[in-house]
């Protein structure tokens, strides 16, 4: 088959690589019908050494079940399914508490088992991982539902994660797809005055049309400030950061008003950073978030993507084939595309 491989910053290849198959009873290898490039994996596009290559990309897909184990059942051959991009039992401790990330017999597409940005996957523990979706459905909605995978799990899991109410004020950091779909996902809660900070304008009129009241262009110290004049020089209650740059984080713990909420799902590029008494202890801020359990997510937000009362798929804005995904990587980082859909 065809797969995407990481061979170093910048050194993206679609190349051959040896078909999945079944390794462990409870495994699926599942046929790719949709997969896309996140944010998240821009990071190693940046970054990531020769030594640590090649390495398998992608984590959120949606595809046709093709071969089961002996040990899953609730799925069938020709199944069509979305997969969260951590696998999980979904029936330990962790995963019963809505926390499939942690799961002992869990992982991550991409980091130990094979990328998505493939022709096929395989997917250790099956049965608790993929969700079957209806096998008629239009296709014009696969962008929405394949944002389940990931992107829209993860904006929601930000404001779910931040306690975002109804009549709630929030400012979301970062104008990527997840950032807009926290924009979406506040809404969605309740918020009532939604602050992006995004400097893209096509970005930010999405977030506009996701439910953003106010667009903060600037960066830093300005941006702080003009959040802080938006909202009577408090900041907002809820800070949702979706970048996972130290900047953002800095410009989160400026925005946030005593006794709020800054709550990360940008995969944070940096180990260190402002918690004392001058930033979070003094004013009683939570600090939450972490990668997204979106599995926990999923069934309660699938009704509404498939009956089209929202439509999280506006996200993507180019479409690829398998085999131009080095296209992909540089469109996402040249700020030429907000997120890329990757077809057979």
């Amino acid at each position: 088959m065809r797969a995407t491989f990481m061979h170093q910053a910048g050194d993206v290849r679609v190349q051959d690589a040896p078909d999945p198959v079944i390794e462990q009873p409870t495994d699926a290898v599942v046929r790719v019908v949709r997969s896309c490039v996140c944010g998240s994996d821009l990071h190693p596009y940046h970054s990531l050494s020769a030594a640590d290559g090649p390495a398998p990309m992608g984590h959120e897909f949606i595809g046709v079940v093709e071969e089961l184990g002996s040990e899953v059942s609730g799925l069938h051959r020709g199944d069509l399914v979305v997969s969260p991009f951590a696998f999980a039992d979904n029936t330990c401790d962790y995963c019963r508490e809505g926390l499939q990330t942690s799961c002992p017999k869990g992982g991550f597409f991409a980091a130990g088992v094979g990328g998505a940005q493939a022709e096929a996957v395989r997917v250790p523990q099956a049965q608790g991982t993929l969700v079957k979706l209806p096998k008629d459905v239009d296709s014009a909605l696969l962008p929405s539902l394949l944002t389940l995978a990931d992107v829209y799990g993860t904006g929601y899991h930000a404001a779910h994660q931040a306690r975002v109410r109804p009549g709630d004020s929030v400012t979301v950091v970062g104008d990527g797809a997840v950032g807009l779909l926290a924009v979406l996902s506040a809404r969605q809660l309740g918020a009532e005055r939604i602050i992006l900070m995004g400097r893209h304008k096509s970005r930010t009129d999405l977030g506009r049309f996701f439910g953003a009241t106010d667009v903060v262009a600037e960066r830093g110290e300005e941006g702080i400030a003009k959040v802080r004049d938006l909202t009577g020089g408090q900041g907002t209650r809820a800070v949702l950061e979706a970048v996972g740059h130290l900047p953002a984080y800095e410009m989160a713990v400026g925005a946030v008003r005593p006794g709020g909420v800054i709550s990360r799902v940008g995969v944070p590029q940096y180990d260190e950073a402002p918690v004392g008494f001058g930033s979070l202890f003094g004013p009683n801020v939570t600090l939450t978030g972490g990668p997204a359990p979106v599995r926990a997510y999923i069934d309660q937000l699938l009704p509404a993507v498939l009956d089209g009362t929202v439509e999280p798929g506006r996200v993507f804005d180019r479409t690829v084939s398998l085999d131009r995904t080095p296209e992909g990587y540089r469109a996402m980082d040249q700020r030429e595309a907000l997120k890329v859909l990757i077809t057979p």
